[in-house]
């Protein structure tokens, strides 16, 4: 039988003549499986995170059905089991406070239940690294499963992206630009279907950069989510997981160090969101892997932007599935990769590249002629970030890349809404937008809330864009020129907290570079009169979060999951 081997976790439950042994499969027989389910097959645990709170995820079950067709046609038991799901359309403060969670439970009931190896049906922003994180630290063979993006959006006679023209047709409407009653029309044409956000976005991001890791099967997270192919290939993931099993390839010996820096290519030559570089982070640490920021960095800056797709450009997702996906802009990156990296499938990147095509080179570029030659992704550090800050710097304002302006400083999000169109806001073109208090200590979970609104004041004078910065992070799909992820963050005492209302800050892309420009003398006169704001967080999960996040330039995970417990079940017994 495909996939039979003695040393099957789901052995310690099945094989056994007890009380404990009886209980175990009576209770799945009531479900009507043969006797026969529990003679040396694997048993194989679907992940889903299905949820009509969730719409990127709402069809997932569907999918777990194909996914249990290839299972059993590989000669294994699949079982599917749900968790918890998380999303950022509806969740608040952010799917990212819940992220640590969703992956705890998987880790759990992996290990607590006879599952000998997994696949995980993932969709919105947060449920992919949260899946990937839970079977790190437990450590089966594992096979991820992307919902894949939704159709493109389409209004008023134009494609419009998810996220990425939300934000440019609500500074249209304010700024009077778009007719009355149009934004709220738009609502109709954006999101066409059910599936991830259709533009390179959170979502989109990892579902690529994990298959590029080789944790999916290559080619099929791209496909979008109503397409028909979308079913065949989690019924390949079904018959593939099984064989996984049988030759005991666990998901420790795909995510390789190799592997991860494939990954963080991919996501350069993508133009993947800044969200990326926290769950790298923090699914490295699940391995082991002394993966760093810095690593990040030099990782990405050799790399060109090299896909056409909003926010960084003009096209969507299902214009790049169309045009060859990650299969054909990875054949075209060639020896930026590591091609002889081992995948999921059981071939190298280089075997499954090979015969990959560009079908439309206006939507997948290449090294030699990208779209745009700087990287899409920059760290930069300096006295205002001297752990690290992100920049997509591909969505940014030229003229902004190297700037030098005075401060306008919000200490709280509710600050922020207060004053922003203000038109007393003592704010001009070369003005740089600092937030505090939004980061993942300070403002539980890090919301997206460092893609800060253009004053009104602004925006009538025709300015679209200033230079922003905070301690939180923005949505994958959003654009414009923002430094996030400011380590050490405000509640942790970072420089950034003693930012004030005309201090002059100097960025430079070139040099990576962000500088407080205020003497040291009178930093350390603040830091003596500063003190933290008041974070509310007496009792459960919001407790533990704050109390143990880490920060972003560590991947905020918890401090106490680092590194990864095993599978091995326990030896107790309910009977």
């Amino acid at each position: 039988m495909s996939g039979e081997t003695k040393d099957l976790r789901s052995r310690v439950w099945f094989d056994r003549t007890d009380t404990a042994g009886f209980f175990h499969r009576t209770h799945l027989k009531s479900q009507g499986h043969l006797k026969e389910m529990f003679e040396g097959r694997p048993v194989i645990g679907i992940a889903n995170s299905a949820s009509q709170l969730v719409p990127c995820n709402a069809h997932l079950t569907e999918l777990a059905e194909w996914v249990s067709r290839g299972v059993l046609e590989a000669g294994g038991f699949p079982l599917v089991f749900p968790t918890m799901s998380i999303g950022d359309s509806l969740m608040r403060p952010s799917g990212m406070m819940f992220r640590n969670l969703m992956s705890m439970e998987l880790e759990e009931l992996v290990r607590a239940n006879p599952i000998d190896g997994v696949v995980l049906l993932t969709g919105c922003d947060n449920t992919a690294p949260a899946y990937a994180m839970g079977a790190a630290s437990v450590d089966v063979p594992s096979i991820i499963v992307h919902a894949g993006p939704m159709i493109s959006g389409s209004f008023r006679g134009r494609t419009v992206g998810s996220g990425t023209d939300i934000y440019k047709l609500y500074d249209n409407s304010r700024s009077g630009k778009l007719p009355k009653g149009a934004f709220a029309e738009a609502e109709f044409g954006m999101s066409r279907s059910i599936g991830t956000c259709n533009t390179m976005g959170t979502a989109s991001t990892m579902g690529s950069v994990l298959e590029a890791m080789g944790l999916s099967l290559l080619g099929t997270a791209g496909i979008p989510a109503v397409d028909a192919r979308k079913k065949s290939s989690a019924q390949r993931a079904g018959r593939r997981i099984v064989e996984l099993v049988g030759a005991d390839v666990r998901i420790s010996s795909i995510a390789t160090r190799q592997a991860f820096e494939n990954a963080i290519r991919v996501n350069a030559a993508i133009g993947g969101g800044t969200n990326t570089t926290v769950h790298l982070l923090a699914l490295a640490g699940r391995f082991g892997l002394d993966l760093t920021i810095d690593d990040i960095e030099a990782n990405s800056r050799p790399i060109p932007l090299m896909a056409n797709i909003m926010p960084n450009g003009d096209f969507l997702m299902e214009d790049f599935f169309n045009a060859g996906g990650l299969p054909a802009l990875m054949k075209a990156m060639g020896d930026l990769l590591h091609l002889d990296a081992m995948t999921v499938s059981g071939h190298t990147l280089r075997e499954l590249v090979r015969d990959a095509e560009i079908y439309d080179p206006r939507v997948i570029a290449t090294p030699d002629a990208p779209f745009k030659s700087e990287p899409a992704l920059a760290v930069v550090k300096g006295n205002l970030a001297p752990n690290g800050a992100i920049i997509k710097a591909t969505a940014a304002s030229p003229r902004l890349l190297k700037h030098r302006g005075r401060a306008v400083v919000f200490e709280t999000i509710e600050d922020m809404d207060a004053r922003i169109d203000s038109p007393d806001l003592d704010v001009d073109a070369d003005s740089v937008l600092v937030l505090k208090n939004i980061g993942p200590r300070s403002y539980p979970g890090a919301p997206e809330l460092g893609n800060i609104k253009v004053p009104r004041k602004l925006l009538d004078q025709g300015v679209t864009d200033v230079l922003r910065i905070s301690d939180g992070r923005m949505s994958g799909t959003a654009f414009g020129t923002v430094i996030l992820q400011v380590a050490p963050e405000t509640a942790a005492g970072g420089p950034i907290a003693l930012v004030r209302d005309g201090d002059v800050i100097e960025f430079d892309l070139s040099r990576r570079c962000l500088t407080l420009d205020v003497p040291e003398e009178e930093l350390a006169r603040r830091r003596e009169s500063w003190t933290p704001s008041a974070v509310v967080a007496d009792r459960g999960f919001r407790r533990l979060f704050v109390e143990h996040v880490l920060q972003a330039d560590q991947g905020l995970d918890f401090d106490f999951l680092r590194g990864s417990s095993g599978s091995a079940p326990s030896q107790r017994r309910p009977y």
